[in-house]
């Protein structure tokens, strides 16, 4: 990508990324509330995770990969909003990076990968749900030109106790 980035390429997701996508994912499952899963997967459990983002339409699968080791370093996707059909020109957003590869940009590279890839396609707005407390999170959704629009409180019950979610939506096209 840019010069300060040089050693993270961001590209389409693919199945030989399947067992480190899921590796990452399930760190989040096990360790955090950032999602509300609460088992971990297999990789051939999430197979159809990663099929339902073909690398054309509007549920792009974008890798973050370091450029030294091909280790990947983060994910960020786009998927339906809802399953009734007056959502299909709306999305879900989301990033997850590794552990260890926050505060490098990369959930930045990856954002603007996935909103490059949406401009060229029907959809209209991008949401998203942020499990809080997440500051980095609702930092990049900020910087992304995403709007709070109002929070769920205690939607989900992980770890024992209840969790917000605060949502947030950006205007993609037509708007």
């Amino acid at each position: 990508m840019t010069s300060e980035h040089a050693e993270v390429q961001v590209r389409p997701g693919v199945e030989g990324d399947l067992e480190a996508l899921t590796d990452l994912y399930n760190h989040y499952v096990r360790e955090t509330p950032i999602t509300f899963d609460t088992a971990e997967f297999t990789p051939e459990e999430r197979r159809p995770w990663l099929l339902s983002h073909p690398e054309d339409g509007p549920y792009p699968l974008k890798v973050a990969v370091d450029t030294d080791s091909q280790e990947i370093l983060g994910y960020a996707t786009a998927g339906p909003f809802r399953g009734k059909p007056a959502y299909v020109t709306s999305v879900e957003v989301t990033v997850y990076l590794r552990p260890d590869a926050g505060r490098r940009g990369i959930g930045t590279l990856l954002y603007q990968a996935l909103f490059e890839a949406l401009a060229g396609e029907d959809v209209h707005r991008a949401y998203a749900g942020i499990a809080q407390p997440n500051e980095a999170s609702t930092r990049l959704h900020e910087r992304f030109g995403f709007r709070y629009v109002g929070t769920y409180r205690e939607v989900g019950r992980k770890f024992g106790r209840y969790w917000d979610v605060a949502w947030y939506e950006k205007a993609l096209r037509g708007s």
